[in-house]
């Protein structure tokens, strides 16, 4: 077959044959698929200048001896025409003028007949790339079309006259499975190193949230779709005692194991720095020096937030992290104005803490940047619509943890993990609010403080029905934390009483800030055993330092069930 009767049409390119030969000189085609002229005089003459035009080679001469498969059908039926050796060697020889669906079975397994049949219709090239045989090979596959040429007017009368046959394909087939079995196990690598970070993820994070007697929570972890890598999202609650309760949400800003790492150093420093009572601020403090110990070259968000149930309020830190959300129970929706520091790891900043009311009946989000940012759009118009989707989130934590992320178009392939923590301060009615009750008194000082305290502890946990066991425990619980603040602390001092469905709550309050040790007392010694006998009948026991000056101290002790 001749270049000059059937010739590839790539993109861009011309046609110049017909220009660059004497048109007299076409040689008559023997066949449909002439492969050489029958002799010397038959060929287009050489140029005086001794080099030889593409006109004198033939189809056979040019792809034959190439390594790339080769095939060219032509007409709606794609009738072969022509294989090339390469061809043949892979997939056997073929016969010329069968139908490509019944002698090339090759093609349709790698669905390339509708894909011939747009290249016929449009006249244009398509590709396919790294498309599979059952045979086990992988190849990348163009279709050019290609058009039988027709004699030129007014060719000389001993020409053999050429049928034009209409247009064709020439299917151009690289054999790519060494390429395409390294980008499986590449693939397989990937999927494997994020299974693993996946796993590594979800093991750091808490397998079950601690619920405190006042708040109800809920939170969620969705890692990024299979293109994007695992981030460094993480939460926790922390039960602080006295009925506070630490909530804290961060985000280490890399990918992969390495981050799910570095969050979970992060959040075990955050728990043993809760267990503290430190101000939010100061816990963020030893946190920023932490993470650039931990890696210099990896910074973290994060918001650390206080409940203390008598206030009805979060105090909170933030450090780089997204605000706060608190929904009212009329659905007013409250976004943390307070000014935030920059992310851990940066350095040479001193955080402040602020306040936001978290009142009955009200509920508190807090959130990773993975579930308002989306890229193209400024991260306010994401964080406006999760306030959107809050004001009209009603339910159980759970539930409204769920309807935000599906509000904000958080899917199965999201492009960045998310981490959602939703708490609730519910409003107390009918026979579960005579489960939660306060007292309190002001202490005034002097050597009668003591007994007015034995006497309103002991009045107050009769009220509350308390069975006697626990009702003396408590007195002399009370009676042992006024001592001791009467004895080493300053005015102003407070008593205060509170019982929830699950505990009981006995804190004193004064204007010292030496908190107190458990040591133990020698035989000899008169005092420095209140402490250690509170520790001894309490189920827990701590103190912590109050803004402005001063310290609690306060110790539980568990309900009996009924």
């Amino acid at each position: 077959m001749n270049f000059t009767r059937w010739s590839a049409r790539l993109p861009g390119t011309q046609r110049r044959a017909a220009a660059r030969i004497d048109r007299g000189s076409v040689p008559a085609a023997r066949g449909e698929y002439d492969q050489r002229p029958e002799s010397p005089s038959d060929a287009t003459a050489v140029p005086d200048s001794g080099v030889a035009t593409l006109d004198h080679f033939s189809v056979r001469e040019l792809l034959g001896p190439l390594p790339a498969l080769v095939a060219l059908v032509h007409g709606p039926e794609h009738r072969i025409g022509y294989v090339n050796d390469a061809y043949a060697a892979a997939f056997g020889p073929r016969a010329v003028g069968a139908t490509a669906a019944e002698a090339c079975p090759e093609l349709a397994e790698m669905g390339l007949l509708p894909l011939m049949d747009q290249v016929l219709r449009s006249g244009k090239p398509r590709t396919v790339k790294s498309r599979r045989i059952q045979g086990g090979g992988s190849y990348t596959i163009t279709c050019l079309p290609a058009e039988a040429a027709t004699p030129a007017p007014g060719a000389g009368s001993g020409a053999r006259p050429v049928t034009d046959t209409g247009r064709g394909v020439l299917v151009f087939a690289a054999d790519v499975t060494d390429h395409a079995e390294a980008a499986e196990r590449l693939r397989a690598s990937e999927r494997r190193q994020r299974e693993t970070a996946v796993t590594l993820q979800r093991s750091l994070l808490p397998q079950e949230l601690e619920q405190p007697d006042d708040l109800r929570i809920a939170a969620d972890y969705r890692p990024g779709g299979t293109d994007a890598a695992v981030g460094g999202d993480w939460y926790d609650v922390i039960t602080l005692g006295a009925g506070r309760t630490a909530l804290v949400i961060g985000d280490v800003m890399g990918r992969g194991v390495r981050a799910a790492a570095v969050m979970g150093q992060l959040r075990t420093a955050v728990r043993a720095y809760a267990r503290l009572d430190l101000p939010p601020h100061e816990v963020l403090q030893l946190l920023d020096g932490l993470a650039a110990e931990i890696d210099p070259s990896q910074i973290a968000t994060c918001v650390y937030a206080v409940h203390d149930p008598n206030e009805g309020r979060l105090v909170y830190a933030s450090a780089g992290h997204l605000p706060i959300l608190v929904r009212d129970e009329d659905g007013t929706v409250h976004r943390a104005e307070e000014p935030t520091g920059p992310p851990l790891g940066t350095g040479g900043w001193l955080h402040t803490s602020g306040t936001i009311p978290l009142q009955p009946g009200s509920t508190a989000v807090l959130y990773t940047d993975g579930l308002v940012e989306r890229r193209g759009e400024d991260i306010d118009e994401g964080v406006a619509a999760l306030e959107r989707a809050l004001a009209g989130a009603t339910g159980t934590p759970q539930v409204v943890c769920d309807r935000l992320i599906r509000s904000l178009g958080v899917t199965a392939e999201h492009d960045d993990d998310v981490a959602v923590l939703v708490l609730q301060h519910p409003t107390r009615r009918g026979p579960d609010a005579e489960l939660f009750h306060n007292a309190a008194l002001e202490l005034l000082g002097g050597v009668e403080a003591a007994p007015r305290a034995r006497a309103f502890a002991s009045g107050v946990l009769a009220s509350w029905r308390f069975p006697g066991e626990l009702r003396d425990l408590g007195v002399l619980a009370a009676s042992e934390l006024v001592a001791n603040s009467l004895q080493h602390g300053t005015p102003p001092m407070r008593l205060r009483l509170r019982r929830t469905d699950r505990r009981l709550i006995i804190e004193v309050t004064d204007g010292d800030d030496h908190l107190p040790r458990r040591r133990r007392a020698e035989t000899e010694d008169e005092a420095g055993r209140g402490i250690s006998i509170v520790a001894t009948i309490a189920s827990s026991w701590g103190s912590r330092r109050t803004p402005g000056g001063g310290k609690a101290v306060w110790c539980e002790f568990a309900l009996p069930d009924d």
